[in-house]
């Protein structure tokens, strides 16, 4: 799966704005979607390093129109908590010598401020 097709859209309520101050952002994503390939398809897609994933699956309201009962369909929703503060990472490689990975993270996700 493409990570377009993993991450159906961002959820924003009352809730899900104060998770943002601690990195937390809420989407719907698709039925079938692993909690890493979650994870990575947000990481491709905002550019940020991601440390948890949270799943849960809503379950459909049922909805009345006259004397007909119908029931929504259910969905996936996932919370993911970011690395607010991404700092440079170091490692010592073959023969002591100390090696720093030069990839830039975001400390949030743009997209989702709208």
């Amino acid at each position: 799966m493409k990570p377009e097709d993993i991450i159906v859209k961002p959820i924003i309520t009352e809730k899900s704005s104060d998770g943002l101050q601690e990195g937390k952002y809420t989407f719907k994503v698709a039925k079938r979607a692993t909690k890493v390939q979650i994870a990575q398809a947000i990481e491709s897609l905002f550019e940020v390093k991601v440390l948890k994933v949270n799943t849960m699956i809503v379950k459909g309201k049922e909805k009345r129109v006259g004397a007909n009962t119908g029931k929504r369909p259910d969905w996936k929703k996932a919370i993911v908590m970011i690395d607010t503060n991404p700092t440079e990472k170091s490692y010592l490689a073959k023969g002591g010598k100390e090696v720093k990975i030069e990839k830039k993270y975001k400390d949030s996700i743009d997209a989702f401020m709208g």
